[in-house]
């Protein structure tokens, strides 16, 4: 595992020093603003420092080789070094970088180690020892093939599982996390080559963000948002349309079919109006269906659909009614969800909105919870990307694209909250 850093005047520079050193396999694990401290702040520049990591582990034989590679699923890329994109807004920012956590969990092992030497009185090893040469029978003493780890590599290994649940990531999934990390490292590596290894998992099982296409092509895109009543859907559209039309110059569109709350299409004439963008007020499939030759001049419709229940039936078959009046290659479909919300709900709710479409989901609300556990169980669950998460009110700074390095150091971080 080669761990480097590299400081310019930009992050943009510093990225390409990475690139250009380590090649496009490594990945991005920390990025850091340097600021010139006393008199020369005033007269030099802050600079950049990135942390990349590239990943070396030795094969000892094509067996391995041949398990390792078999590890590497086709439907997850492995991503090629990318920018990293900051958020802006009211965001919290990371508590520590990797390298801080990787010091607090060396320091952390070294106590929990001096405390279980302690532990172990001399007569306790002595009585163990006797007990042992009482019943153990004569054998023939073959070689080892694989040593044993360690009790610090054991000991490391089961503080991170314990840190991954936690912060409320699944068993199963923090489980498969440590198992695959098992298999990729040499044995007895070292804290940081384990805690690397697995920040490097998670960020690889969470995938990069899948986000509305913006190209422009000839048709019109319609962009649902789907969600129960309350999760922050007609918000979410009102900072994505924000956006859209003010940084990406998208030529943009509102519909709304949640006719079941006057105040929710007050609340979306009123950004709407803010915006200086058209809203289509729909009340059944049938009439957004005729309204598309309407909507046609437009680049993207973003469709505000009903809050509800997952639990009715009858409005959730309205849901899809609608969503089919437009063609699948003309649409993308975006579940919203509360980061709040029990993890037991959010895989039921999940499950009824996949009986009805494919989708990608939107977490919000990610400023009332102290855990990102929830996005990772439920990307690895649904199978489903993911693609925004919210934080706030604010219109439109409150929302960034999801970034894979930062719910990775937040899940091997202490949860302390926002």
């Amino acid at each position: 595992m080669i761990l480097k850093k590299f400081v310019a005047a930009t992050e943009k520079e510093a990225i390409e020093m990475a690139k250009e050193e380590l090649g496009s396999g490594a990945l991005v694990t920390n990025i850091k603003k340097i600021k010139p401290k006393g008199l020369a702040k005033i007269f030099v520049r802050a600079k950049v420092e990135v942390t990349a990591s590239l990943d070396e582990m030795p094969v000892y034989n094509e067996g391995e080789k041949e398990r390792l590679s078999s590890k590497v699923s086709s439907d997850i890329p492995i991503p090629p070094m990318q920018d990293v994109k900051k958020e802006k807004g009211n965001e919290p920012e990371d508590e520590m970088s990797i390298q801080d956590k990787l010091e607090k969990l060396e320091m952390l092992l070294e106590m929990q180690m001096k405390e279980n030497e302690q532990k172990e009185t001399a007569f306790e090893q002595k009585e163990r020892t006797e007990t042992v040469l009482e019943n153990r029978e004569p054998q023939r003493e073959e070689p080892d093939d694989e040593p044993e780890e360690d009790e610090r590599t054991v000991a490391c290994k089961e503080l991170i599982r314990k840190q991954l649940i936690q912060n409320e990531v699944d068993e199963d999934v923090a489980a498969s996390i440590m198992e695959d990390v098992d298999k990729a490292l040499p044995r007895n590596a070292s804290v940081n080559q384990i805690l690397t290894s697995v920040y490097q998992k998670i960020i690889l099982m969470l995938g990069q963000p899948y986000l509305i296409d913006i190209t422009k092509s000839r048709q019109t895109s319609f962009v649902f948002f789907l969600g129960s009543t309350g999760v922050g859907k007609t918000t979410t559209i009102a900072k994505i349309a924000s956006r859209l039309k003010l940084e990406k110059k998208v030529n943009v569109a509102l519909v709304t079919a949640d006719t079941y709350r006057i105040a929710a299409v007050e609340q979306l004439k009123t950004y709407a109006n803010i915006m200086g963008v058209p809203l289509k007020v729909v009340y059944s499939p049938d009439e957004l269906g005729e309204s598309l030759e309407e909507l046609s001049e437009y680049d993207i419709c973003l469709v505000d659909t009903a809050g509800s229940s997952h639990k009715n039936k009858k409005q959730m078959e309205e849901v899809r009614a609608l969503i089919e009046q437009v063609p699948i290659a003309d649409r993308q479909v975006y579940l919203v969800l509360n980061a709040s919300t029990k993890y037991s709900d959010l895989q039921e709710i999940a499950k009824v909105y996949a009986d009805l479409t494919d989708f990608s989901i939107i977490f919000t609300k990610l400023d009332e919870t102290s855990s990102s556990g929830a996005m990772l169980n439920m990307h690895i669950k649904t199978k489903c990307p993911l693609s925004y998460v919210t934080y706030g009110q604010n219109v439109p700074d409150d929302i960034a694209e999801l970034n894979p390095q930062r719910v990775a150091k937040k899940l091997l971080g202490k949860n302390q909250g926002n």
